[in-house]
């Protein structure tokens, strides 16, 4: 573990050390800021495409999503180098800077794709906060103590999205979509004020060079490290068939259990038990130890996509909507269990690349996952079966990846 930097801090409070619980809330809000400016601005839509004269339902706004996630997905490993170059605090800074320039920019754009411009900004900016916090986790805390303070902070992260757009509509009820970009900016700035009652975890001698040469290592020493590459591989598969479930949740409600217009409530439903899977394993990661809660749950994992598919093939993918239900919550609540722990057990041995290992992880996992997902989404057929073999050969690969990077790390815990 990283000794923090005690460094004289200009800050409206005492300094929030690691192993307190006001650094913990603060790296969490930091991680709910940005995932708040990805769904916030879905409920304007329609306000949207009004003021800037696009027909009622016109798709192009799908867009303002699109450059949002291009922006933080080509934002990460940039923002992981600057991280272990310069620390993690000015990291966080400019990522926030950069995210409310961005939310400010698209309230004001006077065009659709001016708009897109101002979203990848905005999701640029979003990769900082996230970079920084994984990178502080990983300097603060080691092995099961590091997996439970990431199940907190990513509880929040999958949470957050889920009670967005219900705080957009509020807000729109009383105010224009506009009023949603400026809460976005405000929140952004209420962190980035927090943020100086951080320590910052990176010691000076540990900052490494930014040249070329040294940024190219420091990507060769993470994904070489042995290990990494199959924890790697595993979030990737966790992910894709994730996103594939993200995308083509509301049409499979709508199009396979005709319920499309509870769509809120079940998406809100899911959610939060994958919030409180990640708590869980908060709670109980360090007593039962990361590799062998990992084994647990990838046992269960199994089990539980097993039936979903068996399920879905028995009922020639159209399940009645309540068990579907009951097994799809059981899958995600144990993936949501895996994730922490796997970016916990691929982040130990990367303390002194923790940047650029955080960014590689999420950079990785993220793009190549979307492709997955994207195919995923593609073969759907009007049943749940191809997201159902989505989720089977998803577990697979990822047990088995998991495996395969167990097998060549020590058996230490």
């Amino acid at each position: 573990m990283t000794e923090v930097v005690a460094r004289p801090n200009r800050s409206f409070g005492a300094p929030l050390l690691p192993g307190s619980r006001g650094f913990i809330i603060v790296l969490s809000m930091c991680m709910a800021v940005t995932a708040f400016g990805i769904d916030t601005i879905l409920p304007a839509f329609p306000d949207i495409r009004l003021t800037l004269g696009l027909e009622p339902g016109a798709k192009s706004v799908t867009g303002l999503i699109t450059f949002f996630f291009m922006g933080s997905s080509l934002g990460l490993l940039p923002a992981g180098l600057l991280a272990d170059r310069f620390g993690r605090r000015p990291i966080m800074w400019g990522g926030l800077a950069l995210y409310i320039l961005g939310a400010v920019g698209s309230l004001m754009a006077p065009t659709l794709g001016t708009m897109f411009v101002a979203r990848f900004i905005w999701g640029l900016g979003s990769a900082g906060p996230r970079v920084a916090v994984m990178a502080m986790v990983r300097d603060s805390y080691e092995g099961a103590q590091m997996a439970r303070q990431m199940s907190m902070i990513m509880a929040v992260f999958i949470i957050v999205p889920t009670f967005a757009p219900a705080l957009s509509v509020g807000i729109l009820a009383i105010g224009p979509w506009q009023a949603v970009f400026w809460t976005c900016a405000a929140g952004a700035a209420l962190v980035a004020a927090l943020v100086t009652r951080l320590p910052e975890t990176l010691p000076t001698a540990a900052h490494r060079p930014l040249s070329a040469g040294a940024s190219w290592q420091s990507c060769r020493t993470v994904l070489t490290t042995p290990g990494t590459p199959g924890y790697l591989l595993s979030l990737t598969a966790l992910f894709g068939v994730f996103m594939s479930y993200l995308a083509s949740s509301e049409i499979v409600l709508d199009q396979v259990f005709e319920l499309g217009e509870w769509f809120p409530v079940f998406f809100g439903g899911v959610a939060v038990a994958m919030g409180s899977a990640m708590y869980l394993n908060s709670r109980i990661v360090e007593r039962v130890g990361l590799r062998r809660i990992v084994s647990l749950v990838f046992l269960a994992n199994t089990a539980a996509v097993a039936a979903l598919l068996t399920l879905a093939l028995v009922t020639s993918g159209k399940p009645g909507f309540v068990p579907y239900f009951v097994l799809l919550t059981a899958v995600l609540f144990t993936q949501q269990m895996l994730i922490p722990n796997l970016n916990a057990l691929a982040m130990r041995p990367l303390a002194h690349v923790a940047g650029t290992g955080a960014a590689i992880l999420g950079m990785v996992a993220g793009v190549v996952g979307a492709l997955i997902g994207g195919f995923i989404d593609r073969q759907f057929d009007g049943t749940v079966t191809p997201l159902a073999i989505g989720f089977m050969m998803s577990s697979l690969v990822a047990s088995n990846a998991w495996r395969w990077a167990a097998s060549q790390e020590s058996p230490a815990d």
